[in-house]
C-alpha cells in the first residue's frame, strides 16, 4: 500500500496564520520535505516548526541554483530539471514504502510555488491532495489595510521577471495589481510603475505577517533594501480613503501583560489570554509555566528560576519601555499568590512610570479543584496560603484560626514543600480546634495535567506527608457534605 502526498501551504510566516488543517497533517506525517537555498534555511521549515513532532523524518530540497550562474550543461533550467527529477525520487521512496509524505509551500503551494513541480510529477502515480495557504497577496493587502478589489473591478498578479515595458502596459489597464518576485528586479518594477502613471498609487509590503513586515509608499523605497520576500500593490480604485498600516517601529511604545495560564492546558486558557500569547514579541516567566506556551519562532522567550520574581518583573518592563509586546506568563490566576503584585510593585519604579500594565485573569487552582470535587467552596470561603516565605508564620496561624472561627472553608495554597514540612500538620491542628475531625477534605494534585488526582478525605484522616506543591488543599466548613458518589459540596444556605 503506498503512502499519501500532500502540498501543505504554511501561509506568509506567521505560524499562527497556518490553517487548522495543515498543522495537523504537518503533526501527522511520517515525513516533512522542504526546500531551502544553499544556505540551508528554510522559511517553510521555520513557519512550520511548532507544529513537528520528534521522530519525524524530514526531507531537506536544497536547489542547486537560485538567482547565480550555473555551469550545468542544461543551464539553469536544466539544473532544476535534475534537482526535481532527484527530489522526485527521493520522496517516491518514502511514498512507496507507505509512508504519509508532507511538501511544506511557503503562502500557497500551487502560487508561484515550488511544490507544483514535485505535484505534476508524484500526483499521476500517488494520492495527492494540495491544502491551500494564505498567500503572500493576501497577507500584503492585510498589513496595507486596504482592500484589493471590490464590485466589478479586476486583479491583475504579475511577476516582478517579466520586461519592463510588458509590465508598465499591464499596470496601466489594470485595476488593481499585484507584482511579486521583487529584490533584483526592484529597479525594473518601479520604472515600470513611473511609466505607467501609476507610482502614486502603489504600495510596498516587505515580509508581510511576520515580524520583520514593512508598508510604505512604494515611491519613497530604496532599490538597495529590497528582499525577494515582497510585493508591489496597487489597491482597489474605488476606495481612497484607506490609509496604509504603519511600520513596526523599533521606538513603538510597548506594554507588559500579566496573563493568567490556569491551572493546567489549553483548554482552560482563556481566549483573552490566548490573544495576548499570540499577539506578544516577549514571553517572560518562570521555566515550567513558559513550557506550557507553544513555541513561536518569532517571539522570545525568558525564562527564570522560581524566586525571582521581582527581577522577573523588572525585566518584563524594562522590555517593554525599549518597545516589545511582553507577555508574562503565570499559573493560575495571576492576582492569586502570582506574578500580577510583583509585576504591579516594579512598575510602581520611576523609571517604569511610563510602561502600561495590564492584568489578564485565568482560571485558578482552588477553582479547578473545587469542580472536580463538586462544588465545595458553594459558600463563603477564604483562601489562604500556608508559605511563610513572604510573611512570618504568625500572621499564617492568627488568619487560619479567624477563619476556623468564622467557619469559612478554605482554599490551602502552596501547603507544603520539601522545604517546608511542618506547615500543613500545624494548620491541620489549629483548625481540629474549631472544626469537627470529620470535616470534609479535598486535596488536589496536578489537576488539569497528566497526573491529576483528586482525595477526598477528612481533616482528622488528612496524610499530610502526601502534599506536596502540586496540590491545594480545601478544607470544609461545619455545612461542607459528601454525597454516597464521593461528590463534595457546601450548600447555599447556612442554618
Amino acid at each position: 500500500m503506498t503512502g499519501r502526498l500532500y502540498g501543505v501551504g504554511v501561509g506568509p510566516g506567521d505560524p499562527e496564520l497556518v490553517t487548522v488543517k495543515a498543522a495537523r497533517l504537518i503533526r501527522a506525517a511520517d515525513v516533512v520535505a522542504y526546500h531551502s537555498a544553499r544556505h540551508g534555511r528554510s522559511i517553510a521549515r521555520t513557519v512550520a516548526a511548532p507544529y513537528l513532532r520528534d521522530g519525524q523524518v524530514e526531507e531537506q530540497l536544497v536547489y542547486p541554483v537560485t538567482t547565480e550562474t550555473t555551469d550545468h550543461p542544461g543551464g539553469y533550467k536544466g539544473a532544476l530539471e535534475e534537482f526535481y527529477t532527484d527530489c522526485t525520487a527521493r520522496l517516491a521512496a518514502h511514498l512507496d514504502a507507505g509512508r504519509t509524505v508532507v511538501v511544506l509551500s511557503e503562502g500557497d503551494p500551487l502560487f508561484y510555488g515550488s511544490y507544483m513541480h514535485l505535484h505534476k510529477r508524484l500526483a499521476p502515480h500517488y494520492p495527492a491532495e494540495v491544502v491551500p495557504g494564505v498567500t503572500s497577496l493576501s497577507a500584503a493587502s492585510a498589513a496595507a489595510g486596504r482592500p484589493l478589489v471590490e464590485r466589478e473591478e479586476t486583479l491583475t498578479v504579475l511577476p516582478g521577471t517579466l520586461p519592463g515595458d510588458e509590465l508598465a502596459e499591464r499596470l496601466r489597464s489594470a485595476d488593481a495589481a499585484a507584482v511579486l518576485k521583487l529584490g533584483r528586479t526592484f529597479p525594473k518594477v518601479r520604472q515600470a510603475f513611473e511609466d505607467a502613471g501609476r507610482l502614486g498609487d502603489a504600495w510596498y509590503v516587505e515580509r508581510a505577517a511576520t515580524d520583520r513586515q514593512r508598508v510604505e509608499p512604494l515611491a519613497g523605497v530604496d532599490p538597495a533594501d529590497v528582499p525577494y520576500m515582497s510585493l508591489a500593490l496597487l489597491t482597489s480604485p474605488a476606495e481612497k480613503s484607506f490609509t496604509a498600516a504603519p511600520p513596526a517601529r523599533p521606538d513603538a511604545p510597548g506594554g507588559v501583560t500579566v496573563v493568567g495560564l490556569g491551572p493546567a492546558g489549553r483548554p482552560w486558557l482563556t481566549p483573552e489570554a490566548q490573544d495576548v500569547l499570540s499577539s506578544a514579541t516577549d514571553l517572560v516567566g518562570y521555566g515550567p509555566y513558559l513550557d506550557r506556551v507553544p513555541p513561536n519562532p518569532r517571539q522570545r522567550r525568558h525564562s527564570t528560576g522560581n524566586r525571582v520574581e521581582a527581577d522577573r518583573a523588572r525585566q518584563a518592563l524594562a522590555l517593554a519601555r525599549d518597545g516589545a509586546r511582553v507577555a508574562v506568563v503565570s499559573s493560575g490566576d495571576p492576582g492569586v499568590f502570582a506574578m500580577a503584585t510583583a509585576v504591579l510593585e516594579a512598575a510602581a519604579e520611576e523609571e517604569f512610570a511610563d510602561v502600561p500594565v495590564r492584568i489578564v485573569p485565568g482560571l485558578t487552582a482552588a477553582q479547578a479543584v473545587a469542580a472536580r470535587a463538586g462544588a465545595p467552596l458553594g459558600h463563603d470561603f477564604c483562601v489562604l496560603s500556608l508559605s511563610d516565605l513572604l510573611k512570618p508564620w504568625e500572621v499564617i496561624a492568627r488568619r487560619l484560626t479567624a477563619a476556623a472561627g468564622a467557619d469559612l472553608v478554605l482554599a490551602l495554597y502552596n501547603p507544603s514543600s520539601s522545604r517546608r514540612r511542618d506547615q500543613l500538620p500545624a494548620a491541620r491542628d489549629l483548625l481540629l480546634e474549631h472544626r469537627s475531625p470529620e470535616t470534609p477534605v479535598v486535596i488536589g494534585r496536578d489537576v488539569g495535567g497528566p497526573e491529576e488526582s483528586v482525595t477526598v478525605t477528612t481533616l482528622g484522616k488528612l496524610e499530610t506527608d502526601q502534599v506536596d506543591m502540586r496540590c491545594l488543599v480545601i478544607v470544609g466548613s461545619s455545612t461542607t457534605r459528601v454525597t454516597d458518589r464521593g461528590v463534595v459540596y457546601t450548600p447555599r444556605r447556612y442554618p
